[in-house]
């Protein structure tokens, strides 16, 4: 892994600065269809968290490192929790779409 990881618990965590300096094309944002309307990061993806729960193996590849982000991190955290038990490889985003928000 990169150096920029850091881990606290089971989960690899990622800063919005480092996430944007790398220009993914794997981001997924968790939250509502509506909050994702109203704004999101560049490249993401919206898959609501109670759909990407019931259907990871339509969304997600094994074999692909994911950047999962919420309003605030806190359910990227719990998502990545649990599909990282489960062999995906999700890196949750620390502070979420409010993080970036505020620093544009």
């Amino acid at each position: 892994m990169c150096s920029y990881y850091k881990t606290e618990g089971d989960n690899v965590n990622i800063t919005i600065s480092e996430l944007m300096a790398m220009n993914s094309k794997n981001i997924i944002d968790v939250r509502s269809n509506n909050e994702y309307n109203l704004g999101h990061l560049p490249n993401a993806k919206n898959i609501p968290s109670m759909k990407l729960l019931a259907n990871s193996e339509k969304y997600l590849n094994k074999k692909d490192t994911y950047y999962i982000y919420c309003q605030t991190g806190v359910t990227s955290d719990k998502i990545c929790q649990i599909l990282n038990k489960k062999g995906y490889k999700l890196v949750n985003v620390l502070g979420g779409y409010q993080t970036w928000n505020l620093g544009r």
